[in-house]
């Protein structure tokens, strides 16, 4: 009988892990299902949301807080919003900047390359602004030359969310 329930709830997980798929527009993270929305957005909705992310990435594994931009780009376009009404930022503080290093800094730090690197290029090829805390990065010895492509460098944390809110952007709470 145990077995039997194993079973059951095995196929159960395989079944609802097949509902989740990435794209379409960033191909490789961001997994998102479809629903049935009562409150539905299309394709006039428009979205500026500011994301923070202070956790770093686990070892020789890419930031999963950072991922939670790709799904929202992922799951809003595939519900028909226009991808242009989506403005998407991260504001990075604390030891997550450290996911923001270029390999042959992040080599240099912790012995690996960035795992993080490839969702980050995604994401920013995608018109997603990144942006990290000046003053974590001066806390972290990280200096301008050693971020990413792209990388935006702010006052601070503050200075960006506050920026970000007077040009319109939401926090996203999660």
């Amino acid at each position: 009988m145990k077995f039997l329930i194993i079973m059951i709830a095995c196929i159960n997980i395989c079944f609802a892990s097949e509902a989740f798929t990435t794209g379409p527009v960033i191909k490789n993270y961001g997994k998102k299902a479809e629903v049935i929305q009562t409150n539905s957005v299309d394709s006039t909705s428009v979205f500026k949301v500011a994301f923070d992310v202070a956790d770093q990435s686990k070892e020789k594994q890419h930031n999963r807080h950072f991922e939670s931009l790709a799904r929202f780009m992922n799951m809003h376009v595939a519900a028909g919003v226009k991808q242009d009404n989506i403005k998407l930022a991260l504001v990075v503080h604390g030891k997550a900047g450290y996911d923001l290093l270029t390999d042959e800094q992040h080599e240099k730090q912790f012995g690996y390359n960035n795992s993080s690197k490839a969702l980050l290029t995604e994401l920013m090829t995608n018109n997603v602004r990144v942006i990290i805390c000046g003053q974590s990065a001066a806390y972290l010895g990280i200096k301008n030359e050693h971020l990413l492509d792209g990388v935006e460098i702010a006052l601070s944390a503050m200075t960006a969310h506050a920026l970000l809110q007077q040009q319109g952007y939401t926090v996203n709470p999660f």
